[in-house]
């Protein structure tokens, strides 16, 4: 460069990186999966999938009758099913609570996108969760079976849930909820590797 040359500028890109994988939401039912997934898809500006719900449209049953009808190992086929499709694009997909409690299902879900757990205490989740009426892993309980089959499934998912790339606070508003886990997707920690982030 000749004397008296200014330099080139230095452009630093600083914002966020779009990441084309999926982002799955995993959690316990009642951690708010089905609500805050489509306020986060379009926050993100991506499609939004529920595993159950896409389920329902391709089976025109609820999940309850397809838990009393053909029992659970066919309904979790059918969930992989939905799953595997609604990876195919960058989606928000909400799994069901025991998706990812699945053989091999934590694996292909990593190859696929970036696993978000909805972490609530149980009390919040007893609360939004109701009479459960359509939740056919807690049918025919009351409060107290329900407080304990809740207890029996997060132990035995915890594992799993642990794995996620990141851990978010879901005992807030789904609002809340939506700007905790945009500011880990776009934080700095989101360049990051390694294990699971709070």
């Amino acid at each position: 460069m000749e004397r008296g040359e200014l330099a080139p500028p230095v452009f630093l890109y600083t914002a966020p990186v779009s990441n084309p994988k999926s982002i799955f939401l995993v959690g316990l039912m009642g951690a708010g999966k089905s609500t805050v997934g489509p306020r986060l898809a379009e926050r993100l500006g991506r499609p939004f999938v529920d595993s159950d719900q896409e389920i329902e449209r391709r089976t025109g049953r609820t999940i309850a009758e397809i838990f009393a009808g053909e029992g659970e190992p066919c309904f979790r086929e059918l969930e992989r099913e939905a799953i595997e499709a609604a990876a195919q694009e960058a989606a928000v997909v909400a799994l069901g609570g025991g998706a990812i409690a699945q053989p091999g299902a934590l694996d292909r879900l990593r190859t696929r996108g970036l696993l978000v757990y909805l972490d609530a205490p149980i009390e919040c989740l007893l609360e939004r969760i109701g009479e459960a009426v359509s939740r056919p892993l807690l049918s025919g309980l009351d409060a107290a079976g329900r407080a304990d089959r809740l207890a029996e499934l997060l132990e035995a998912r915890r594992p799993w849930y642990a794995a996620a790339d990141h851990r978010v606070d879901a005992s807030g508003s789904p609002d809340e909820v939506v700007e905790r886990i945009v500011s880990l997707l776009t934080g700095p920690a989101a360049a990051g590797c390694g294990g699971p982030r709070a």
